[in-house]
């Protein structure tokens, strides 16, 4: 058997990752788990395996009293001075109590803890490896469909990708490569649970840093990120470098890093808004592709008041309200658009108010 426990030990520690010690440790906690459940002892105990042999002795403890209430657990200090006069009171005494058939005995009843903690230690790896990834991207293979959730292989384990954070529209084919975004590891009982999303902002991110060399290196910051998953997401990008666009360091030469997204996006359109300290003109350059004529500003209710030709008013609502929708989400700001014509009449209803008649207008 002590080869056996050697061999299996280092096959384990080569093929599962899992260290020589902690497969020892587990040993021995069976061991001695099964030594107690066979041989009947209330007694302190512990089981040393060599880590060089694979020999394995059990070890009685009692520790060294003045006075022994229970001759199991104790000795007293003149018993003890009669095995070794340098003992003192609080001292540990230790005596080997290996049983002749402890080897087969122990072989079967131990088997099942190690093959447990063997499993807890594996559980630890693959959490510990994941729990250090959230927040980030990876790559895995769809397995199967059951109840709407997509269960992913990540090679060792599986995560999970629930109807929330699936994309609308998008099929979820078995043997399909597929990039998820981490968001979140959870420790159970049956081993980690890795929660993953196609829907989160956190997914564009991450590829637009993949994508784009000038994020990776902080030549271009990405200042805010808004997106309906599926449908249009906007970017807002900043450079303290003049010379630098951020706008085109995004959409790269001819679209193509832009147009790389927005293929592992299926489809989902993407505005790369410049980024601007100015209120007016970041709320302004959010409500892209529309043009806009002016934005009125109130600070302190974060409100803004955007013109836009009569022409450009559905373009600047976006289908459902969505632009303005992802333009408020963008910039933080509440937005009210209103056409120049619709202007006119605030205008001419606040001169009526404010003059009584509109005989000047």
């Amino acid at each position: 058997m002590n080869t056996e426990i050697l061999t299996a030990v280092k096959e384990l520690e080569k093929e599962k990752g899992i260290s020589a010690e902690i497969l020892f440790e587990a040993l021995e906690a069976a061991l001695l788990s099964a030594y107690r459940r066979n041989f009947g002892s209330l007694q302190n105990a512990r089981v040393i395996v060599d880590r060089q042999t694979g020999d394995f002795k059990v070890y009685s403890q009692r520790t060294v009293v003045e006075e022994v209430t229970d001759p199991r657990l104790e000795i007293s200090l003149e018993e003890a001075r009669k095995i070794d006069p340098r003992y003192q009171v609080g001292d540990v005494i230790e005596k080997e109590v290996t049983p002749r058939n402890f080897g087969r005995i122990a072989a079967q009843t131990a088997k099942q803890v190690v093959v447990q903690r063997i499993r807890e230690a594996e559980r630890n790896i693959v959490y510990e490896e994941f729990a250090s990834r959230e927040g980030d991207i990876v790559t895995g293979i769809v397995q199967r469909v059951e109840q709407k959730n997509v269960y992913i292989s990540l090679g060792r384990t599986e995560a999970i990708l629930t109807p929330p954070e699936q994309m609308p529209g998008e099929e979820y084919r078995p043997g399909n490569r597929i990039k998820t975004y981490v968001v979140e590891v959870r420790k159970t009982t049956k081993g980690p649970q890795i929660l993953v999303s196609r829907t989160h902002p956190g997914l564009l991110k991450r590829l637009l840093e993949l994508e784009v060399p000038e994020l990776q290196e902080g030549l271009v910051e990405l200042k805010a990120i808004a997106r309906e998953a599926g449908y249009r997401s906007k970017i807002a990008v900043y450079s303290r470098e003049e010379k630098l666009d951020p706008v085109g360091a995004c959409v790269g030469p001819k679209g193509a890093r832009i147009q790389a997204i927005v293929n592992e996006l299926n489809g989902e359109k993407i505005d790369v808004i410049k980024w601007n300290p100015d209120p007016s003109k970041f709320v302004a350059a959010a409500l892209s592709p529309a043009k806009v004529v002016a934005v009125e500003i109130w600070e302190e209710e974060k409100i803004a008041r955007v013109i836009v030709p009569d022409y450009q008013l559905s373009l600047a609502i976006g289908k459902e309200g969505q632009n303005a929708r992802l333009a408020a989400k963008l910039t933080g700001w509440k937005i009210d658009i209103k056409s120049e014509s619709q202007m006119q009449e605030i205008y001419a209803q606040e001169y009526r108010e404010y003059y009584g008649d509109d005989s000047v207008l």
